[in-house]
């Protein structure tokens, strides 16, 4: 394995984690957020201020970018780095997920998927070393296996199946890896809502050359405690020594769960989808700027943050753009959003190092519980 990657825990309280992983495009400080930049853009945001709101690594899409505008000509134009003026780390998600959810008419058999984009109908293959080829023409710096993902709630039989596969699949997505110094390989634990077969799964995994592990297949439908669940069955048979990444997670409650049971890395649409759609997530809870409560509301979202769309515009002003439809709305409530979670993911980070995680997280949800409780109508 490359010795340009490296991930090192410098604290713990209880099983929580505060780290680092390296590489040498960055550092990425651990519990990690990754604001999810599917087609090579963060959602209504410039590279520059995805970063100012305190991101160290974007995630990137190889089904998307397959399609759009096609892995051979992102390689040819210098690699998704420098197409998309972003210099820092970059996780590329496999598209495993995608062909699921969004291709048409496909077909799934060992060699892997053959779909139909649901861009223009045009059929492609995708296979563990095909996906693994497009990650290294767009010279992702963190790579994920290929695997298959099945939506909750499903049948034991259904999920094993598409576990074992996945775990087939997973071999052939390490042989297919080409090891470069600074990049790095994930695998995926998949096993539905089954106990025994996320087990399985997590050591099988363990026992391959990976430098990190994710656990998929939630998130995707399941209830909060399902999730809960299946990360404490999980996550104490993934090796202490590499990161464990979350895969789709999520609200902010959802992170701070998975962090105290141990999830180093998160990733989820949930910040700039919610921003473009006039949803706010504050230390005070979440704020619908579509409701008329805040047409003469001269308060900001956060007079504290750090940031400037969440300090420096009144809720009347973001109530209006909203409303109106305006572009700015949705970018200003996209970088608030982010920076949000960014400040989220920092004060995780100290309340672990500090050894008092239990009562950060007991601070933090009483506090949005009590501005939510406030924001609702008398």
């Amino acid at each position: 394995m490359s010795q340009d990657f490296s991930f090192t825990v410098h604290a713990t309280d209880g099983t929580a984690r505060k780290g680092e992983i390296f590489t040498p495009r960055g550092t990425i400080r651990t519990p990690a957020f990754m604001p999810v930049g599917t087609a090579a853009t963060v959602k209504a945001m410039f590279p520059q201020d995805v970063r100012a709101t305190g991101a160290d690594i974007l995630l990137g899409n190889v089904y998307h970018l397959m399609l759009r505008p096609g892995a051979e000509r992102i390689a040819r134009l210098g690699g998704l780095h420098d197409f998309m003026r972003w210099p820092f780390p970059i996780l590329t998600d496999s598209g495993g997920f995608q062909v699921m959810s969004l291709a048409k008419l496909r077909k799934l058999d060992e060699s892997g998927v053959t779909f139909q984009s649901h861009i223009d109908g045009s059929k492609h293959h995708l296979s563990p070393e095909r996906s693994m080829e497009i990650q290294h023409l767009l010279g992702s710096d963190i790579q994920m296996q290929f695997d298959e993902c099945v939506r909750l709630p499903c049948s034991d039989d259904e999920a094993e199946r598409a576990m074992r596969l996945s775990l087939r699949w997973a071999e052939r997505s390490r042989k297919a890896f080409r090891q470069q110094p600074g990049r790095a390989v994930f695998g995926i634990v998949q096993g539905g809502a089954s106990k025994p077969l996320r087990i399985e799964s997590a050591k099988a995994l363990a026992g391959m050359d990976f430098h990190g592990l994710a656990v998929g297949g939630l998130a995707v439908g399941e209830p909060q405690e399902v999730m809960l669940d299946m990360l404490e069955t999980t996550l104490p048979h993934l090796p202490a020594s590499k990161p464990r990444y979350l895969m789709g997670v999520g609200t902010p409650d959802d992170i701070v769960q998975a962090v105290a049971r141990g999830v180093d890395m998160f990733d989820c649409v949930m910040p700039t989808r919610a921003g473009r759609h006039g949803l706010a997530y504050t230390p005070f809870g979440k704020v619908n700027l579509k409701n008329a409560r805040y047409a003469e509301d001269l308060s900001p979202l956060d007079a504290d943050s750090t940031c400037p769309a969440a300090r420096d515009y009144s809720r009347a002003y973001l109530h209006h753009l909203v409303k109106a439809g305006e572009i700015l709305g949705m970018m200003l409530l996209t970088q608030a959003n982010l920076a949000y979670y960014q400040s989220l993911m920092a004060g995780l980070r100290a309340a672990i190092g500090d050894g008092r995680l239990t009562d950060f997280i007991a601070e933090t949800r009483a506090q949005w519980a009590a501005g939510e409780a406030a924001s609702r109508p008398q």
